[in-house]
């Protein structure tokens, strides 16, 4: 890290001392071409700053620049107030992966900040410097949400233009990846889903990939609840996006319509007591009830666990909507599926009272 000590100059100072010095490293990088190809990372950095030192003679800035060790956002500050991030490429082109979004390591006095970004591929190896908010087009996941950097990017097109959030507010707030994922979320198109964030802010996602079959049986049982009552087009089998959502939970499953349709059908009853066979997502339903009526008794079946809970009459009325979609989806007949489950709710939710809810209170 660079640091200045002098009184603040005015930003046209710095334009100016950013110009120079992309001028003087392109003019060396024509004489050193060999040299710069091998620079990246802090050797660059302390190109950099040596770029600056020369350029900075008879400037505000002069004789005040120096490297200061420790993982800093951004790279150099200058005066207090401005800043200048080093990025490269080896490659020869103007692109890159660059800084997190939420700068937590952010000097607290620097204002504006520009980034210096080296093409080290390509001949001849080239230098520019441009306002930092004008030069990221996009936002990548890595470890964390991370901007993407194009030097060429055109006026009215960073990813601020897009978002229509300006730089220096998305910046400062407490939450940044809201926003972003907001956005994203607004531009997904049929059958895809945000892999790094969940669908709200309270939302976690799983940072480890497990295979269906190494589950536990109960984490088993709460995944497949939790698609039967959140995609109910399940029923129809389409299953696309409940597996979207599972991928986002750590879950691959090579096989997810057995999770529903394994084991063949089930004979259920209907009102008027006759017997009729059901596909085998029914016996899903019948055989784990508790827990479907658990879920759909949060306040928001959508989250993982909702210790708050909805009445009785609120509960009756969601299982008989979802009742109806299910049925009219699904490939049974509408009067005979709905049957069915209306029947065999009516028993479950008055046991389920009858044992569970009596034993909380």
């Amino acid at each position: 890290m660079i640091v200045s000590t002098n009184p603040k100059p005015t930003l046209p100072e710095f334009s100016a001392l950013m110009s120079r010095t992309d001028q003087y490293l392109n003019n060396d990088a024509l004489e050193r071409h060999d040299y710069y190809a091998q620079r990246a990372g802090k050797p660059l950095e302390s190109d950099v700053k040596d770029a600056l030192d020369r350029c900075a003679v008879g400037s505000a800035f002069e004789g005040t620049i120096e490297i200061i060790s420790g993982a800093r956002f951004p790279d150099i500050i200058a005066a207090k107030y401005y800043g200048v991030e080093v990025k490269s490429t080896k490659d020869n082109h103007w692109t890159s992966i660059g800084s997190s979004i939420l700068e937590s390591t952010r000097v607290n006095t620097v204002e504006r900040i520009y980034m210096t970004f080296g093409k080290l591929g390509g001949n001849p190896i080239r230098f520019l410097s441009r306002p930092y908010e004008k030069v990221l087009c996009g936002i990548a996941v890595t470890h964390m949400p991370r901007y993407l950097i194009d030097m060429r990017l055109e006026e009215g097109e960073t990813i601020f233009d897009k978002m229509g959030i300006p730089y220096d507010e998305l910046r400062v707030m407490e939450n940044p990846v809201e926003p972003v994922a907001q956005y994203y979320k607004s531009q997904l198109k049929k059958g895809e889903r945000l892999w790094w964030t969940g669908n709200d802010a309270d939302e976690s996602v799983s940072a480890t990939v497990r295979l269906w079959n190494t589950l536990s049986i109960i984490e088993k049982r709460r995944f497949m609840i939790y698609g039967i009552v959140n995609y109910p087009e399940i029923f129809a089998g389409d299953y696309d996006r409940y597996a979207l959502w599972l991928t986002s939970q750590g879950i691959v499953d090579p096989h997810i319509r057995d999770q529903f349709s394994a084991g063949g059908t089930q004979e259920l009853k209907m009102s008027d007591g006759l017997i009729v066979k059901m596909p085998g997502v029914f016996r899903r339903v019948s055989d784990y009830s508790d827990m479907f009526i658990r879920r759909m008794e949060q306040t928001d079946p959508s989250l993982m666990f909702d210790p708050t809970k909805v009445d009785y009459k609120t509960l009756v009325q969601r299982i008989n909507d979802w009742n109806h979609q299910v049925s009219w989806l699904g490939k049974t007949d509408y009067e005979i599926a709905s049957d069915v489950l209306g029947t065999l709710f009516k028993e479950k939710i008055e046991e389920y009272y009858n044992t569970y809810r009596d034993e909380e209170e």
